[in-house]
């Protein structure tokens, strides 16, 4: 290596101190930051686990022998297990559309895709309860028809559906922006069709941050409070998910049962962030590998070529 290059390298090494930065300055931010996470964070995480278990891992478990426990958790799943297919579906269409295209609207397009970020999700639900209550616009045909929506399963599943479906989007879009629509056009020229550019193409070089978006979706999908508290009704049994089980045992001064249930919405949010942590190390893997020249490892195919004669001899 030259001695400019060895120059680069020692400037661009994790972890070396500026020059003329002090450290005092340094010790300050990063202690501030622990400090902030540590009560912020840390410590309600603590006590939720620490709270669930003060009766014992028997007391804890108890909790959810409980018909109404059992039955918020199979609702929560339901909810999550056709929420996170949809905004599946819709967030690679729509990053498709907006990352491939030029078309009138798509910056509209786009700003609509992040209203629900903007959006308080207590006004989302009452937007759905305008929409599909017995006073609502389209309330007395759907009572008409005995069709039931708000406070029941399908207001639900609605009502996450439209808080959850930026993250698959938002996660894809910037991606496909940046790999360009290059391979897809090869791809088209060799003869592929719309189906298998996506599967064989698309999909294979963005696959870590499709997961990355399914990942933050299942989670805010499960933790929805807000709009789903709107447009449930509280109905013990029936509409109740676990965010609503938690309050409404926490309302009846159930402590050891309301932070029971809880810690598994806590443990089901590390669990999150695990994944989280860990998917964006594969993508920012994945980003240098198709970033570095092909001459740096000359046994390693480039992986245009691959991909564009898999996709010709399919």
């Amino acid at each position: 290596m030259s001695r400019g290059g060895a120059g680069r390298a020692r400037r661009t090494r994790p972890g070396v101190r500026a020059p003329g930065e002090p450290r005092w300055v340094r010790l300050s931010l990063i202690g501030f930051t622990a400090l902030f996470l540590g009560v912020v964070l840390l410590l309600p995480l603590a006590s939720i686990f620490s709270e669930a278990l003060a009766g014992g891992w028997r007391a804890c478990a108890a909790s959810f022998s409980d018909p109404a426990a059992r039955s918020a958790i199979r609702l929560t799943v339901t909810v999550a297990a056709i929420a996170v297919p949809a905004n599946l579906a819709f967030g690679v269409c729509a990053a498709w559309a907006i990352a491939r295209f030029d078309f009138r609207g798509k910056s509209l397009l786009t700003a609509l895709i992040d209203l629900p970020l903007a959006v308080s999700p207590v006004v989302s639900g009452l937007v759905y309860v305008l929409l599909f209550g017995l006073q609502g616009w389209l309330g007395p045909w759907l009572a008409r028809h005995d069709v039931q929506i708000i406070f029941a399963v399908p207001g639900i599943v609605l009502a996450t559906i439209f808080v959850t479906f930026p993250y698959v989007a938002r996660e894809l879009i910037p991606v496909m922006e940046e790999q360009g629509r290059e391979q897809e056009e090869a791809a088209r020229l060799l003869g592929a069709g719309g189906w298998q550019i996506l599967w064989r193409v698309t999909l294979p070089r963005v696959k870590w941050a499709l997961l990355h978006g399914v990942v933050l979706c299942n989670a805010r999908a499960m933790g929805e409070f807000g709009a789903v508290s709107v447009v449930s009704g509280h109905v013990r049994g029936k509409t109740n998910t676990l965010p609503l089980h938690v309050e409404i045992l926490y309302n009846e001064y159930n402590t050891a049962a309301a932070f029971a249930v809880a810690s598994s919405l806590a443990l089901l949010a590390l669990v999150t962030l695990a994944l989280k942590t860990w998917v964006e190390r594969r993508q920012d893997r994945a980003r240098e590998e198709a970033q570095r020249p092909a001459d740096d490892d000359p046994g390693r195919t480039a992986g245009t070529g691959e991909e564009l004669v898999y996709v010709h001899h399919a």
